[in-house]
């Protein structure tokens, strides 16, 4: 019975400290959403589900042979995207690499249209001809999807270049993984944008792996912010698990950009929930580093957030999950029942039409003509 008695009194402390660690967690986690409007948060929890719905359907599609090509999915990501697209304005322009399909979601693009994009349709975003990697769409400020690595920073630089010289109020954001930023195009965007104070954020989307290789063994600075002190330019590095992180420090950022045209280096540190693409099955991660990804999943740690305090119960938590569900869905029945391109249409968006002194030169045609 003394036995019993000695066993049972640990216990119960256990359970008192448990309920004080719970207490203690719910008011922090009240105490960090103060000020934020319940609906907007919701918002939020419902968009990064809608993301993470929309690429599981995308990798179902893939091993469907829907889906063509190359395609990279923003598993993990979801609290660094929309965090950053609630940073911009509808007139800001937006360049990503190919890991595009939750900015353009979250940039204003139906799900529908991204959907019919992986799935080649002419429904797309870029009538079918893009697929995953290649996005694009002007009324949305999305100018690319880029499937070069840092194809998209030279371009960026010259859209803000662009603005600049025109006088405009837009802010340019360029996204890239961390492999980016060993390319010389990074380099000398970052250069030639801090030189001539151009409105461009660049943000690194740090998930520590390029492909397969560590930060730490790609990159002599493995803190990426930090290589944009060598252009006297801002540089930070924030959690991209946490979306109200990346949505205040780039909301900074994008407006201190957009009056004073000072460009700043963001960097993003999240986690990759899948592999580097959709066909890639990552046996070069350890049990470990699966375990610290699956532990810092930004959707299931916001939802939890938002229950403990009280922005959500249950129920409303399934709501919401059960309507981005059925709009991942919706998407899908929309991509199959579009229509495939006609073949003939295959050039009409490789060239600008009307272009310079009026002349459309195919591939096959000579580069000069003789009389």
């Amino acid at each position: 019975m003394a036995q019993t008695a000695t066993r049972s009194k640990p216990s119960t402390r256990t359970g008192a400290t448990k309920a004080r660690r719970s207490t203690s967690a719910r008011a922090a986690e009240r105490g960090r959403f103060t000020g934020e409007s319940p609906e907007l948060l919701r918002d939020y929890f419902y968009e990064m589900t809608l993301i993470r719905r929309f690429e599981e359907r995308a990798a179902q599609g893939y091993t469907q042979a829907k889906i063509g090509g190359y395609c990279h999915l923003n598993l993990g990501e979801e609290a660094s995207v929309v965090g950053l697209m609630r940073s911009l304005r509808k007139t800001d322009l937006l360049f990503t690499n190919y890991r595009e399909h939750g900015y353009a979601i979250a940039k204003g693009i139906e799900p529908g249209r991204v959907m019919a994009e992986l799935y080649g349709r002419t429904t797309g975003t870029s009538k079918g001809w893009g697929g995953s990697m290649h996005m694009f769409d002007v009324e949305a400020g999305l100018l690319g999807g880029y499937g070069i690595v840092g194809g998209q920073i030279p371009l960026a630089t010259g859209a803000a270049l662009a603005i600049d010289y025109r006088s405009g109020d837009q802010v340019v954001m360029c996204q890239m993984g961390d492999g980016t930023t060993n390319i010389g195009a990074f380099h000398e965007a970052l250069n030639i944008a801090a030189l001539w104070n151009l409105p461009v954020i660049f943000v690194v989307i740090n998930n520590q792996l390029g492909m397969g290789t560590t930060v730490e063994k790609s990159s002599a600075e493995s803190e990426l912010h930090k290589r944009a002190s060598a252009y006297r330019m801002h540089g930070e590095r924030v959690d991209g698990n946490d979306v109200l992180a990346v949505r205040d420090a780039a909301s900074r950022l994008v407006e201190q950009a957009r009056e004073t045209g000072r460009p700043a280096l963001l960097e993003l540190v999240s986690e990759r929930l899948k592999g580097h693409s959709v066909v890639d099955p990552g046996k070069y991660r350890d049990e470990e580093s699966m375990e610290k990804a699956k532990q810092a999943d930004p959707v299931a740690n916001f939802r939890a957030e938002l229950i403990n305090a009280g922005v959500l119960d249950e129920d409303a938590a399934v709501e919401i999950e059960t309507k981005a569900q059925a709009e991942a869905d919706a998407a899908v029945a929309f991509a199959d029942d579009s229509p495939h391109p006609d073949v003939e249409t295959l050039f009409d968006y490789t060239y600008a039409t009307p272009v310079a002194n009026d002349s459309r030169r195919l591939p096959a045609d000579p580069l000069f003509v003789h009389n």
